[in-house]
């Protein structure tokens, strides 16, 4: 087994067994593409990204390289997978590069495994991060989806989270969007901020719904340790957020999201119809395969999965002497894989089949019926749904099924 310089064990991923070749993109298969930049760190933000006075200046045109290195060994491990179903580049803030730099990985995706017609090809973007001509760029270079980072229409709300644009800009960006030729938006909430009234969330509501984007994710804020917004909770500046609050805002969510023809499909996300619904994230819930490019990317391919190395000076360097970046990998048990299909079907408004449940699951499901938590219709046909209770409660849910 190789060696990083300090003494990090990284697997040969030169070779997948026959087992995880067998069925590859049964489920689907995509490409994830981690683009590691940010102009600026936001408060609440553990993601792998960096800004150019952490890393000496942000070297584009060198991650781009990096990226196609990354992807030629990709096609020698992985060299005859079905077309590519999705793609989703994400951050970090991937619209600090150029558009032709995108839409060149793009087209070396493209190259190496082939873009199924149709397929649903996403960028994240931060809203201050595009204008008009860049969304008309992005859109010529192949991409059919924007999702934009808003959080919150009240600026009190942005100043807590340090986000750097004003409170009408991502509106804006999505409607700039649509017109540049977009055929699906998303605008990215999060809720439960502490200082956040529920005044402020319904003005963000209005605006997303105002936009007229066909896609809402919203999310309940996590204060994730290491953060300067953990740090300033810690300190007392900030009270911590609350759960019956978050409650209150996810029915919120609900309510206006579901009146403006905006359907749940997944806890967390609505969309207008079938065709808005993010497939690539659709990918991961149904457990599909994908390979994840960039520094810090996960993928999984047929029961095996791994991860690149972190810090994008040492992505390029193993690059550039023809090593693997993958940090580490696992081959997941049969046990493993139950568990995982158990947490992210669950979450789906088609649920999961029941009989995927052990004895000890089924009895719990009754039990889930009984206290309102699953629906009666979709259990009387073999599955276990939510209710909007069992939303809320989704975890429990989970953990009631898989008898932890």
């Amino acid at each position: 087994m190789a060696q990083l310089p300090d003494g990090e064990p990284v697997p040969d991923t030169g070779v997948l067994p026959e087992s995880a070749l067998a069925d590859v993109g049964g489920r689907g298969f995509g490409v994830y593409l981690h683009v590691p930049f940010c102009a600026s760190r936001c408060g609440y933000c553990d993601f792998n990204t960096y800004t150019a006075s952490e890393l000496g200046g942000a070297d584009t045109e060198g991650y781009v390289e990096a990226v196609l290195a990354e992807l030629s060994l990709a096609a020698k491990v992985l060299p005859a997978p079905p077309r590519v179903d999705t793609v989703f580049v994400g951050g970090g803030t991937p619209t600090l590069l150029k558009p032709a730099q995108l839409g060149r990985m793009l087209e070396a995706i493209d190259g190496t495994w082939g873009l199924a017609a149709g397929a649903e090809v996403t960028t994240e973007a931060n809203p201050e991060s595009v204008d008009p001509a860049s969304l008309r760029e992005l859109r010529a270079a192949g991409f059919t989806r924007i999702s934009l980072g808003m959080q919150s229409a009240a600026p009190g709300v942005l100043r807590i989270l340090d986000r750097k644009h004003t409170a009408g800009r991502a509106p804006a960006a999505a409607i700039e969007a649509r017109e540049a030729g977009f055929e699906h938006v998303n605008l990215d909430l999060i809720y439960g901020t502490p200082g956040e009234t529920e005044d402020d969330f319904a003005a963000s509501l209005a605006a997303v719904v105002g936009a007229g984007v066909d896609h809402v994710s919203a999310y309940a804020l996590i204060v994730e340790d290491g953060t300067r917004l953990s740090a300033r909770i810690r300190r007392g500046e900030l009270a911590s957020p609350d759960d019956d609050v978050a409650a209150d805002r996810y029915l919120a969510a609900e309510a206006a999201l579901s009146a403006a023809g905006l359907n749940w499909y997944e806890v967390s996300n609505w969309a207008a119809d079938e065709a808005a619904r993010c497939a690539h994230n659709l990918l991961y819930w149904r457990g599909g395969d994908w390979w994840g490019l960039g520094p810090g990317a996960h993928s999984h391919v047929g029961g095996v999965r791994w991860w690149n190395v972190k810090h994008p000076a040492r992505y390029a360097a193993r690059l550039a002497e023809g090593l693997s970046p993958g940090l580490g990998r696992e081959i997941l048990t049969s046990e493993q894989r139950h568990t995982e299909d158990v947490l992210l079907r669950l979450r789906l408004v088609e649920g999961l089949p029941l009989d995927v449940l052990d004895e000890a699951g089924r009895v719990a499901a009754r039990q889930a019926l009984a206290d309102g938590l699953l629906e009666p219709s979709a259990y009387a046909d073999g599955r276990a749904a939510l209710t909007l209770r069992g939303r809320l409660l989704a975890d429990a849910v989970v953990h009631s099924l898989l008898a932890w």
